[in-house]
């Protein structure tokens, strides 16, 4: 099973009125992750007609991602095509693919292009599969509950946060099966 785990970093929270600042992503390729197949870039957030959007400090203390840092960086509508293509006809993973999976719908929408991954898988929901009586599910708690761990300052970083997420999908599936691993949507 070949898919891409992926994770952004945002302005905030709403796909309709925040911006991306950076995404990163891995992919698996049978079960086992490809350090090399990697795509990795800051984004400068932009308005949906175009203007740079600022990052809000809320945000900023929450990845770290200032707005100088992504002063330079491509717009999403240059980072966004190049990252269709690396994904081509695989299934993603992301956890909170709700989440992540919005903000790229909304951002294909807006430029005309369309996000229809294969599949989508969420650890989140395989979390809750493979750990049933457990309540929480966010990454920093499947992470310790799997015996993994971030790259310092890797939190909440898109980079750091894809290789934890894509260890755990791995661990996942051997918890609870190939077999047992339905996709959140299939497109």
């Amino acid at each position: 099973m070949d898919v891409v785990v992926f994770d952004l970093e945002t302005t905030g929270l709403s796909p309709e009125r925040d911006g991306i600042v950076e995404i990163g992503a891995l992919r698996v390729v049978d079960g086992r992750i490809d350090e090399s197949q990697r795509f990795e870039t800051l984004v400068r957030p932009t308005t949906a007609t175009g203007e740079t959007m600022l990052i809000p400090w809320h945000a900023q203390r929450v990845h770290g991602i200032s707005n100088d840092m992504v002063s330079r960086a491509p717009t999403i509508a240059e980072v966004l095509p190049e990252f269709l293509d690396f994904v081509g006809a695989s299934g993603v993973v992301a956890h909170n693919i709700g989440f992540d999976g919005g903000f790229m719908r909304a951002n294909a929408a807006r430029l005309g292009l369309s996000w229809r991954p294969a599949a989508e898988h969420c650890t989140v929901q395989l979390s809750r599969r493979a750990f049933p009586k457990e309540r929480a599910h966010n990454l920093t708690v499947l992470a310790e509950r799997l015996g993994l761990s971030f790259a310092p300052g890797g939190r909440h970083r898109s980079f750091g946060d894809v290789q934890v997420t894509a260890q755990a999908y791995v661990r996942l599936l051997d918890l609870l099966g190939q077999a047992a691993v339905t996709p959140a949507a299939s497109r």
